[in-house]
């Protein structure tokens, strides 16, 4: 496929923070045979079968470095070094440092500089140049800058023309195909994001592993000691605030928490606040219908008996710009029946999470409207139902009652909280049927096939195109 055998996948970005372009080097070493070179920054470690396939090389950019607050009046001048700094830096990369690919794949966004950069490499080592859409880059810096600003239309502009530039394109969602040919003039193949193999329901013994390894995150809370954290401090590996093993047989403990998972990137674009109100009325609702609005946390027996509502503890992962101010939000609620946890997770270990929990969250609202959650999907493919926010194109992948809820609001979110958790963990019936559902098509769709049938045509037709 090809003459030179090799593709590069270029990601502006944490490549360990870049699931998608992770996959799509994976696709193109095991599914086209070529050797992959991935041009990105560091920081997170992708994910092991990535770093150990024999096929897959990773180069590491340099990044721009991270400065103290600047003044209003420097801000824009550091804003035009930025790209300038990384421009540079990216064509040593692609049309020096790696050998010359049959075709580069890029993650959009960011648009500036990495469009105008594989473009004109491209041109120079006479490769293909395919633009994979995840979003629209200018949406995203509007969100900082506004609408109205002058550098949000010259970026739109750039973003649109190296765009009508590429060879081919691939993109999120059929809404985001409808816009690129409608308004873009852009031909783009839709290929929706699916989870890999390594994202699976867990088993009774990974779940216990699992929640040994991280136990020291679950017994430290923010501030006083909570619903999880209270009562006698246990040291003994084989209990859990889940799990108890006697021997070698391990048993999900009745009582249990019910555990709630969220993967933020911590910006303005996922609202974290109304997950914390959301939390503080369902603390407080089941505080009313037990009538136990006195009591504190530690005077709540929670080893002693069921409660018609369980503990919730939420597990929200993620790295971003917002994580300490909503860190401080969260050690000054009182809240006696739900409790917080944050913490970045290998890899590894991240699907392994989402497959031993009881519900996801998602607060992805899109600064396009036009693009779709990936963290949903990977909590699909372990078989875990969703509460997502609900806007314009969700509904491409959360069929509602089928495989998730929606929400628009706090409140509606603690609605939610309460008819899925009411009875659990044996009579929670609605939570059970999503779960069902999903586990019914969890290893018939995932990454590789969909890949197969719409990403591979498309790549071997623009690099057969290219040589003729």
């Amino acid at each position: 496929m090809g003459k030179r055998g090799r593709a590069a996948v270029v990601v502006l970005g944490d490549i360990g923070r870049s699931p998608r372009m992770q996959y799509h080097a994976l696709s193109l070493a095991r599914q086209t045979f070529l050797e992959v070179d991935i041009v990105a920054y560091g920081g997170s470690e992708p994910h092991i079968s990535v770093l150990e396939h024999q096929s897959i090389h990773i180069h590491k950019m340099p990044q721009w470095p991270t400065l103290p607050r600047l003044p209003e009046l420097l801000r824009p001048l550091f804003l035009m070094l930025k790209p300038i700094f990384q421009f540079f830096v990216l064509l040593w990369y692609l049309c020096v440092k790696i050998p010359v690919p049959d075709v580069f794949i890029v993650q959009n966004p960011p648009s500036v500089p990495t469009l105008v950069v594989v473009k004109f490499a491209s041109w120079l080592r006479h490769s293909a140049f395919i633009i994979d859409w995840h979003n629209f880059g200018y949406t995203l810096l509007a969100l900082s800058l506004g609408r109205s600003s002058l550098f949000v239309a010259i970026y739109r502009w750039i973003e649109k023309g190296c765009g009508k530039m590429a060879h081919g394109s691939l993109c999120v969602t059929k809404a985001m195909q409808h816009e690129l040919s409608q308004n873009w003039g852009i031909k783009a193949t839709v290929l929706y994001d699916q989870p890999p193999e390594f994202f699976r329901p867990a088993s009774l013994e990974e779940k216990h592993s699992l929640f040994c390894r991280i136990s020291k995150h679950i017994n430290e809370p923010y501030g006083r000691r909570d619903c999880v954290s209270n009562g006698p401090q246990n040291n003994d590996p084989s209990v859990t605030p889940f799990t108890t093993k006697v021997g070698t047989d391990i048993s999900l403990k009745q009582n249990r928490p019910a555990l709630v998972v969220s993967s933020t990137s911590w910006t303005p674009d996922e609202d974290f606040g109304i997950l914390l109100e959301a939390a503080l009325m369902y603390d407080r609702r089941v505080a009313a219908l037990l009538g136990e609005d006195d009591k504190t946390g530690d005077e709540i027996g929670w080893d002693e008996k069921q409660f018609a509502y369980p503990r919730l503890l939420f597990i929200i992962t993620g790295k971003g710009p917002q994580k300490e101010k909503y860190e401080k939000k969260i050690r000054k609620l009182n809240l006696k029946r739900v409790a917080f946890r944050t913490m970045w997770l290998s890899a590894e270990d991240y699907p392994l999470l989402l497959g031993s929990a009881d519900l996801g969250v998602c607060l992805h609202t899109s600064s396009s409207g036009l693009d779709l959650p990936m963290k949903v999907v990977d909590m699909f493919g372990c078989g875990l139902p969703v509460c997502a926010v609900s806007y314009s194109c969700i509904k491409e992948l959360v069929d509602v009652e089928k495989n998730g809820l929606l929400f628009s609001s706090s409140s509606e979110l603690a609605d939610e909280l309460m008819m899925l958790f009411e009875g659990f963990p044996e009579k929670c019936n609605a939570l059970k049927s999503m779960r069902s559902n999903l586990m019914e098509r969890v290893s018939s769709v995932r990454w590789a096939t969909t890949w197969e049938e719409h990403a591979k045509p498309l790549i071997t037709e623009v690099i057969a195109e290219n040589y003729t």
